[in-house]
């Protein structure tokens, strides 16, 4: 027997308001249980020191225990895989990072999940400003001079790294695409050799975390030519962006936190405000800034549109840069 059109529509609308209450009831409940936190990096990397702080502080605010659980491997990607695969309801949550949600995908053969429509985007964490700094021995005082210097010396444009596809990597390409100099990428495995080689003279140029260097570019022994974000810092005030040169130029390095696709509503907004909290808590704020990263703490939608945006971007640049893995 059919069921008439009018019964259908007010069956379909019963189904679905019995789903919102169900969920608001969930959220309502929620966390009745402690959480994951999967870190997929190991112990004493950024996103740990990160993830721990944060986790301390929603234990606190939800009575809830906060397990932080380092899944390392594959660039990020087993951790991001393990959550992406990970039962929607709330008891376990990412912090990505650039690299697992945008770079990555366009790096590795057949990726375990898509960045996207695989996760719920949370709350954009963080941003670990980078920097272009010199030699001394470079004499460019600021990015046009340098790139002047460039076209004139292509030796001069030999920059380093922390390695193949990082955002280091990648501020260093858009330059070169967006000015026609002869920028080359040197890869290292890390930034502490590519700093050591900075340092040395073995290369002139160097993108690095600000915080990997600011006490090299206060004691001197480095030069800071531009940020690759869109504001400047107050530890180095008089530093201009890339993007004053040449606008709309940005490249970042960050974190942000992720459940899996299809997380309810009610438990993702909830998850947001408390996460939103506890980054905007001011010893926390201080805290991550000694590390050299700065709160951001936006809503779901501003961080969906941050990572489709430089998930397309970058995957655009590699593409034409033909960026291969090592």
């Amino acid at each position: 027997m059919k069921v008439p059109m009018i019964n259908r529509r007010i069956w379909t609308s019963s189904l679905a308001i019995l789903a919102l209450h169900g969920s608001r009831a969930f959220a309502d409940n929620y966390p009745d249980k402690p959480i994951k936190l999967v870190v997929p990096y190991p112990p004493g990397a950024s996103s740990d020191a990160l993830a721990r702080l944060i986790g301390s502080r929603l234990s606190i605010n939800l009575s809830q225990s906060v397990i932080v659980d380092n899944r390392a491997g594959a660039s990020g990607n087993i951790g991001s895989d393990y959550v992406a695969k990970s039962m929607a309801d709330g008891y376990t949550i990412l912090l990505g990072t650039d690299a697992t949600h945008t770079s990555n995908m366009s790096l590795v053969a057949n990726p375990p999940y898509h960045p996207i429509n695989d996760f719920t985007a949370l709350t954009m964490a963080a941003t670990n400003p980078v920097v272009l700094v010199s030699h001394p021995s470079v004499h460019a005082s600021d990015l046009n001079s340098l790139i002047a210097a460039v076209k004139a010396n292509p030796n001069l444009g030999l920059y380093g790294s922390s390695g193949t596809g990082s955002p280091h990597h990648l501020a260093g390409e858009l330059l070169k695409r967006r000015t026609a100099s002869p920028f080359e990428h040197v890869p290292y495995k890390g930034g502490g050799p590519a700093l050591n080689d900075v340092l040395g003279g073995q290369i002139p140029l160097l993108f690095a975390s600000l915080i990997t260097v600011l006490p090299h570019i206060q004691a001197g022994r480095l030069k800071a030519l531009g940020f690759t974000g869109l504001q400047r810092y107050d530890e180095l005030g008089g530093v201009p962006t890339i993007a004053e040169t040449l606008p709309g130029f940005e490249m970042n390095s960050w974190l942000a936190f992720f459940g899996p696709a299809n997380l309810p509503i009610g438990i993702a907004q909830r998850l947001n405000s408390e996460l939103v909290k506890a980054l905007q808590n001011i010893e926390i704020k201080a805290k991550l800034a000694s590390s050299g990263l700065f709160v951001v703490a936006n809503s779901m939608k501003e961080c969906r549109e941050m990572v489709e945006r430089d998930f397309r971007d970058r995957a655009r640049l590699i593409k034409d840069a033909n960026i291969k893995a090592e």
